[in-house]
């Protein structure tokens, strides 16, 4: 059975070895303030210290079957875990600093972007509800452009239409839209 004061590192390290839980504690004891202030010292956050020295005993507990006391003392193959943990725990930061850049550059491009207010969803439907009650060639005239992005000649040569019976399709459906839907109450 170990204890604090009663064993050397050799004898601490081999009961930690073969799974004596009094060694553990005691490891804890003797080791815990170096893993800290190692780990204090790399990441300068007294949380994260304390994090990773807890990180560092429980995988220390784990692997003790891959730790050998013939190879090593117990404190060097604990400082080993504790540059692993750090380097891990610095990974993760920059990970979660670099999904903060991402989406706050996500959520400030959403705010500049009128198509993403809440609002313009409702303006969306309307439009389309009121995109439905027109004629079907001013409707897809109309769909052409605004959504596919087609020009007036471009639409022309998909339909096989008149480049003016286009245009004229395009100004009477926008009118009769408009008049749909300031008779609705929408803002035009």
């Amino acid at each position: 059975m170990c204890a604090q004061g009663a064993l050397g590192d050799k004898e601490l390290a081999e009961g930690f070895a073969r799974g004596d839980e009094a060694c553990l504690v005691a490891a804890h004891q003797r080791w815990s303030a170096m893993v800290y202030t190692l780990a204090q010292r790399a990441l300068g956050d007294a949380c994260e210290a304390e994090d990773v020295t807890q990180s560092v005993f429980l995988a220390a507990w784990h692997g003790r079957s891959t730790y050998s006391p013939a190879r090593g003392v117990l404190a060097g193959w604990l400082v080993g875990i504790t540059r692993h943990t750090i380097a891990d725990t610095l990974s993760a930061r920059a990970r979660r600093a670099e999904l903060v850049r991402t989406v706050g550059a996500h959520l400030a491009h959403r705010e500049s972007d009128p198509a993403a207010r809440p609002e313009a969803a409702l303006d969306r439907v309307l439009v389309g509800t009121e995109l439905g009650k027109l004629a079907a060639s001013q409707r897809r005239v109309l769909r052409l452009a605004y959504f596919d992005g087609l020009t007036h000649t471009q639409i022309a040569q998909l339909t096989g239409w008149p480049l003016g019976t286009v245009k004229s399709h395009a100004r009477r459906g926008l009118h009769a839209l408009a008049r749909r839907l300031r008779e609705s109450g929408a803002p035009v």
